[in-house]
């Protein structure tokens, strides 16, 4: 075994104990790692796309909104947190609006702040929540391990050859396949009755985290750059790790907002949303 596929394996080890152990306590333990991801991709975003060099006094502020986005995600109140960060995006993108600032700066602060609060938002204070974090794990880590082998198996035609050239459409099908079997192993694990609204949430979920992990590949196509950064020793930068997770995030954040916006009661918690109770 080589060193680098030795150091791997350990640094993989550590962040699926660490992740998993945060999720299992819940409260300021996974809302601390949370705001971590948010602000490690801020980090990343902020390098990859060379914020400071376009305009120092936005970069400053981008990291001023996520200061205050995490510290209040861990010891501010909770329903001042949608509010807050979405009064900073639009506070960030007025500078772009007047083309004085790129727009990868609002993006950026969007992007960070949005991972964050959507992984604290599904594990949420109770312990439905921690099985919801479960169930999403599953269905990105699924999608993106059987999208891999039954891409490099099967092959044929691809699927964003401009963006990621080894993806295929094959691995892609096999992907979503597998991430909305694992969410539905997953949800009957904890519950007798699993309807369709579980295996149409999973397979959206599945969808999105594969969008996700095109999406951080046309940006590292567009800036020029293998990797996010070299944060975690053998696996490059943290979105290298959760860009399939943190869209898939994003898309039961949104399809929580819209169901409560589109009917009179207002969603209690993330994890009884994703299992339709």
């Amino acid at each position: 075994m080589s060193r680098e596929l030795q150091l791997r394996i350990v640094s993989a080890i550590v962040m699926i104990v660490l992740v998993l152990s945060a999720t299992w306590l819940g409260g300021l333990a996974f809302k601390a790692v949370a705001a971590a991801i948010g602000l490690l991709i801020y980090y990343e975003w902020s390098t990859i796309t060379r914020l400071a060099e376009g305009s120092l006094r936005a970069n400053a502020f981008g990291w001023l909104s996520m200061a205050l986005i995490s510290l209040n995600m861990l010891f501010g109140q909770a329903e001042l947190t949608v509010p807050l960060f979405a009064g900073l995006v639009i506070t960030s993108a007025i500078p772009s609006l007047l083309r004085r600032v790129s727009w990868w700066q609002p993006g950026g602060l969007f992007y960070a702040g949005l991972s964050a609060i959507s992984l604290s938002a599904i594990r949420g204070e109770d312990s439905l929540g921690f099985i919801a974090m479960l169930f999403v794990f599953v269905v990105v880590w699924a999608t993106d391990i059987l999208a891999y082998f039954v891409g490099r198996a099967i092959g044929g035609p691809k699927l964003a050859p401009r963006i990621s050239p080894g993806k295929t459409w094959s691995g892609a099908i096999g992907g979503t396949v597998s991430g909305v079997a694992g969410g539905l192993l997953v949800a009957m694990a904890h519950f007798q009755d699993v309807g369709i609204w579980v295996v149409l949430v999973a397979l959206a979920l599945s969808i999105a985290s594969q969008i996700g992990d095109l999406f951080e590949s046309f940006i590292k196509r567009r800036f020029g750059v293998k990797d996010s950064s070299k944060l975690i020793p053998g696996h490059g930068g943290v979105m290298d790790r959760v860009d399939g997770l943190v869209f898939a995030c994003f898309a039961a954040f949104f399809l929580a907002i819209g169901s409560s916006a589109g009917s009179a009661n207002a969603v209690v918690s993330m994890g009884a949303f994703l299992f339709g109770l």
